[in-house]
């Protein structure tokens, strides 16, 4: 199985892990992309926790962050794991493997430009999107 094809794949499952686990183990991991949110937001993190009523709203971020972590890790975990030389091999897998990572990196970059166009994760994002294009293009030229 073509390298090229196979390793920036398993980058992408890396970054993805990392990421995931940074926002389970961050103890206010909305902070991790504070600018972004907070111009999303319109405010601060600390006038938003200074308003009557959202005494308990950093917990609920803190929970919604912690599913994220969970979700995107595990998206980095299974892409390393179905990166081996078997999987890959088999056309069919590496194709439908690159169709829906594809989808998967472009409607985040979308959604990201649309929600937090100012957030520094959209430049990991288009780091994804180039990786990516070296496995299709070697996946296309076999």
């Amino acid at each position: 199985m073509k390298k090229s094809i196979k390793y920036p794949i398993v980058l992408i499952g890396l970054v993805l892990c990392i990421s995931g686990i940074r926002w389970l183990i961050s103890s206010e991991p909305w902070i991790l992309d504070q600018v972004a949110n907070e111009e999303r937001l319109k405010m601060s993190f600390s006038d938003l926790f200074s308003i009557e009523g959202n005494a308990t709203l950093s917990a609920y971020l803190t929970q919604i962050y912690r599913f994220l972590g969970l979700y995107v890790l595990g998206i980095g975990f299974l892409l390393v794991s179905f990166t081996s030389d078997k999987f890959l091999e088999i056309y069919a897998f590496r194709n439908r493997l690159l169709t829906a990572l594809g989808l998967l990196l472009l409607s985040n970059l979308i959604l990201a430009y649309f929600w937090i166009p100012s957030s520094h994760f959209i430049f990991l994002m288009w780091g994804a999107i180039g990786l990516y294009g070296v496995s299709l293009f070697n996946h296309l030229k076999k």
